[in-house]
Parts: structure tokens; C-alpha cells; sequence
């Protein structure tokens, strides 16, 4: 019997970038496609349908930045990886690769496309990313998270498809679940998170912030808060002494189940956040990371604020005092919280997986029948 010819998913090792291909590799699998990734030393633990994926690691690193020796041996890196790379696609001769963005992903869209291979890149910020961006005019198809995308020439936009951001099956499931019973004077459930560690800036600002509050707010807040180990001590006591509430760790296992349960979110407003949050319905307060690469979380939360589904706050004007009227005006308004939820829950695309293994399987069919691997998998084979 033949084995079947796969797909294959180059992401890199942080959550930003494995989540969305975790997802499509979850549909993928659905339908009866083989699934490959080829990734980075990074992605140590896999999930879902990854988990029992062929993988593959390749050299790579970051060119940007001003340190010349540093560039130099980014590149020097990449172009190992596009050799890695090359070789394993030539091996495996995939239907197709599809790219989450990131200089991890370059070695191996550069090997399949110098290969001839059908290729995709997916974009999880409003603003097309560098790597994304060399890679764009060269690719079968470009699909995106957000309806409109910085950076993409105007040439590229009749092969571009706006899917949405997969996001894991756990946090679409939150949508059929009401937004959580929010009574006037009740318990107000705050979530606050900033990355895989959580954000210094969160672990400096929220609890001088909420300790601040008229005690009549404190004594409604049940927190649960992202912080690194090191400052836990300190923060719960802060918290402890402020009469709040609080549940601190470094990572929770089940951040989908902490999301549903939130009645307000305080975040970063990277890619994979703003697609869970607008997948879940939940209000939020949002700090970009200033030092983003062409400032594309700010861009990423202007997108859901513009819909009415959160509020920005820069983190040059992230204060005790700012985040503390921010605080005392929306726990006050409970109606406001829930109408921003709903304003989020509309942005969301829950059907983003499904929508991007459609555009991944176009382009993979769209010479399937001229190669010898025959055509690809299709959604009505699968069922």
C-alpha cells in the first residue's frame, strides 16, 4: 500500500506560532491528510494531532536587530536549515507546506519552494510579518487572521484568503457557553496574563492597581494571574494584605477554562490572545508589547477595539493610576462587560481551522492530479 503524501506544517517553537498549526493539523487529520512538521529545537512538547506527527527539526535564527555578528550568524543559521530542509522535503515529497510566519518557518517554505512544491503562509498579525512578507510574493496562497493586513502588496491580494486564527478546539468550545453570571455587587472573576511567564509590566502595575481600589470593589475580585516564580511572594502579599482574592502561577495548565470563566481579561494583545479572546467572547483590557516588531500588537488591538471588544492602554501610560480608573469604571458597569464580550464573540472566527485546511487543500489540489502523488484529500472523501 502507498503511503500517503503529506502535508507539512513549519512553525516555530513558541505558542504563537504551534497553537494555530496544531489546529490545522487537528483538522488536517479529519479529513485524512497525513501531517509533517518541521519546526525548531523550541517545540518540546506537542499536542493534538502534532503529537503523533512526523517531525522534523531545522536549524534557524533571527537576522533583525543591529548586532552584526549577531545577523551573521542568523543567516548563517537559516541557510543550514534551508539544506535540513531541503533534504527532508525531497524525502518525503509533501502535497504541500504551509508556513506560520517566524524565521523558523523560513527554511523550509525556501526549500519548497526551490523544490516546486504548492506552498501557504498563514499571518496571525495585522501586520504582515517580515518573514511572511520575503516569503509572500513567492507562495500559492497567503491566508490571514485578520480581514485587513498591513504590509501585503497589493500584487499578492487576489491569491490572499482572510480565514481567522485557529485556535485550540478547548477555547471554541467556550462560545456555546454563556458569558459567566455577572450580578450587580457579585464576584467579578479578573484574569490577567502576559505570555508564557507572564509580563513584568502586569506583575509591577495590577496588584499596586488593584489594592488601590475602594474596598467595596476589592472584596469582589477573585484574580487568577500569570507571574514568574520569583515574584509570587511578593505579589500575594500585596494581595493578601489588600483583602483580594488571588490565585498566582507561573503557567495554568487550563488557561481555556480560566478564560471561560472571566468576566474581564488584562493582556498582551498578541496574535493568539486576540484569536481567543474574540473565539471565547471575552471583554479585555489590552497592553501591546511596545518592542513588537513593526508594532504589530498595537495593530492587533486596535482591530478588536475598533469592533467594541476591549480598550487599549499603551504601556507607556500603564500605571497604578490609569489601570485603576480603567478598574473602577468597568467593574462598576457590568452591563458594559458583558456587551463588550458580545462585541468580541462577533469578531471571532471559530471555524478558522477548518476554513484554513480549506485553503490549504486548494492549493495542494491544484496540481494534485499532475504529480505523482495523485490528488489530495478532500472534505467530502474524509466524510
Amino acid at each position: 500500500m502507498t503511503t500517503p503524501r503529506p502535508i507539512v506544517l513549519a512553525a516555530g517553537g513558541t505558542g504563537g506560532h504551534i497553537f494555530p498549526a496544531q489546529s490545522l493539523a487537528g483538522a488536517l487529520a479529519k479529513r485524512g491528510c497525513r501531517i509533517a512538521l518541521i519546526t525548531d529545537k523550541r517545540a518540546n512538547v506537542l499536542d493534538g494531532a502534532l503529537a503523533t506527527a512526523d517531525t522534523y527539526r531545522v536549524r534557524a535564527a533571527g537576522i533583525a536587530g543591529k548586532n552584526p555578528l549577531r545577523r551573521l550568524i542568523g543567516a548563517a543559521e537559516l541557510g543550514l536549515g534551508y539544506f535540513q530542509a531541503k533534504r527532508t522535503l525531497a524525502q518525503i515529497d509533501p502535497l504541500a507546506v504551509v508556513g506560520f510566519g517566524s524565521y523558523a518557518s523560513v527554511p523550509a517554505l525556501a526549500a519548497a519552494l526551490s523544490l516546486g512544491h504548492r506552498t501557504v503562509i498563514h499571518e496571525q498579525n495585522a501586520i504582515l510579518g517580515r518573514a511572511n512578507r520575503f516569503l509572500a510574493p513567492k507562495v500559492t496562497r497567503i491566508a490571514t487572521a485578520f480581514q485587513s493586513v498591513g504590509n501585503l502588496r497589493d500584487e499578492d491580494r487576489p491569491k490572499t484568503v482572510w480565514t481567522g486564527n485557529p485556535v485550540r478546539p478547548e477555547v471554541v468550545d467556550i462560545a456555546a457557553r454563556p458569558y459567566p453570571t455577572l450580578e450587580e455587587g457579585g464576584l467579578i472573576e479578573l484574569l490577567v496574563f502576559g505570555g508564557s511567564l507572564g509580563a513584568i509590566v502586569f506583575t509591577e502595575v495590577v496588584p499596586r492597581a488593584l489594592a488601590a481600589l475602594p474596598e467595596t470593589l476589592r472584596r469582589r475580585i477573585v484574580l487568577v494571574q500569570q507571574c514568574h516564580e520569583k515574584d509570587i511572594g511578593a505579589v500575594r502579599e500585596i494581595y493578601s494584605k489588600a483583602g483580594i482574592s488571588a490565585e498566582l502561577a507561573p503557567f495554568f495548565e487550563d488557561m481555556p477554562e480560566r478564560l471561560a470563566a472571566a468576566h474581564l481579561v488584562v493582556s498582551r494583545a498578541g496574535a493568539s490572545t486576540i484569536a481567543e479572546l474574540t473565539a471565547a467572547g471575552r471583554p479585555a483590557i489590552l497592553v501591546p508589547l511596545p518592542h513588537a516588531t513593526d508594532d504589530h500588537q498595537t495593530k492587533n488591538a486596535e482591530s478588536l477595539c475598533d469592533a467594541g471588544g476591549g480598550w487599549i492602554i499603551p504601556q507607556s501610560s500603564f500605571d497604578e493610576a490609569s489601570l485603576g480608573l480603567r478598574l473602577t469604571s468597568l467593574l462598576s458597569d457590568t452591563r458594559r462587560l458583558r456587551t463588550t464580550g458580545m462585541c468580541a464573540g462577533r469578531m471571532g472566527i471559530r471555524a478558522a481551522a477548518e476554513k484554513l485546511a480549506d485553503v490549504v487543500l486548494d492549493a495542494a489540489g491544484a496540481d494534485g492530479d499532475r504529480r505523482r502523488g495523485g490528488p489530495a484529500p478532500s472534505r467530502e472523501a474524509a466524510e
